[in-house]
């Protein structure tokens, strides 16, 4: 195995158990209740059933994800002749395994010339994850180029320049209180004239008034359609993994004045409300792209449901990692 291998298989290994780690609240949560059900049902008929779906939604996981996974669970527990709920718990961890599978092509956008519009309220760690994701994506030997078009918040501009300065990625900056369309703009047009790969835009995280927001959000399409229109387009939205059911409603809201194409969920190291990663997928039909467990550049990661479902489970992870 090259060096370059073993390094990325040992750091996947670190944030696999910082993940396991952040996930204990939400293991206590979901998992001994489900374990509850478990040893104390001796048959599984409806009342077993309607225990599992009480515990999956009051965990977080959504009532139209608990319906597809639980649809799937009886399927499963029909074809296999499964009689006992004990055998019930790797089928109900496999349904949920597959509720949470990212299409690989939804990472497409990491080796071609994106612009990646970063959206979210404030607080979710939305700057945060702009700079941890262009730092990401220059270890991975992309160009990069930032862009700090939320010019309304005071600090977001600094907070940004900081993040660059530790991912040594450059930044195109407006002054507090500038037009966020005209530096995106002067971003674009910096873009194409120094060949970068990957632009990363921070956008205003305000939501109380949406016709502002929309109009912006339609200003800064219009430039980098007009001026960067062979470029993928990506629309990520941050959401904070500890608002549980809020961070719906958010992304619900921003899918009105965007079309996301991603999530990604942040502050998963301690939430008791960590089964809404299963929720958002299903409720919205928008995949988790990429999952943060911690404070440095290295702990936002790409989404993966192997991972993420041992984690909860605390299933090994011992064969992730090999491919």
């Amino acid at each position: 195995m090259s060096e370059e291998k073993q390094e990325e298989k040992k750091e996947k290994k670190g944030f696999f158990a910082r993940l396991k780690q952040g996930l204990t609240k939400t293991r206590d949560n979901i998992v001994r209740g489900i374990d509850s059900v478990f040893s104390g049902f001796s048959s599984i008929d409806d009342d077993f059933y309607e225990e599992l779906e009480e515990i999956l939604i009051m965990g977080d996981i959504g009532v139209n994800a608990t319906g597809d996974i639980l649809e799937r669970l009886k399927r499963e527990v029909k074809e296999k002749h499964v009689k006992e709920p004990s055998g019930c718990k790797q089928l109900l961890i496999e349904s949920i395994r597959e509720q949470m599978q990212v299409d690989t092509a939804a990472y497409d956008f990491e080796q071609e010339k994106s612009v990646i519009m970063v959206i979210g309220v404030n607080g979710v760690g939305k700057t945060t994850s702009v700079g941890k994701l262009a730092g990401r994506l220059k270890e991975s030997g992309r160009k990069v180029l930032i862009a700090a078009a939320d010019t309304f918040r005071a600090a977001a501009g600094d907070q940004l320049a900081e993040w660059a300065r530790r991912a040594e990625v450059p930044m195109v900056g407006g002054s507090e209180g500038a037009d966020p369309a005209s530096v995106v703009y002067d971003a674009v047009t910096a873009a194409k004239a120094r060949g970068v790969d990957v632009l990363l835009i921070d956008t205003a995280g305000r939501l109380h008034n949406k016709k502002n927001l929309m109009e912006e959000l339609r200003k800064m399409n219009r430039i980098i359609d007009r001026e960067f229109p062979d470029a993928h387009r990506e629309n990520l939205i941050v959401l904070d993994g500890t608002t549980g059911q809020n961070a719906l409603v958010q992304a619900r809201e921003f899918g009105e004045v965007a079309e996301l194409t991603g999530i990604i969920l942040t502050k998963m190291d301690g939430t008791a409300k960590g089964g809404i990663a299963v929720a958002i997928q299903s409720e919205l039909n928008i995949p988790v792209k990429y999952i943060g467990v911690g404070e440095g550049i290295e702990d936002l990661q790409r989404f993966d449901a192997d991972e993420f479902v041992n984690a909860l489970f605390d299933v090994s992870g011992e064969e992730d990692g090999d491919d």
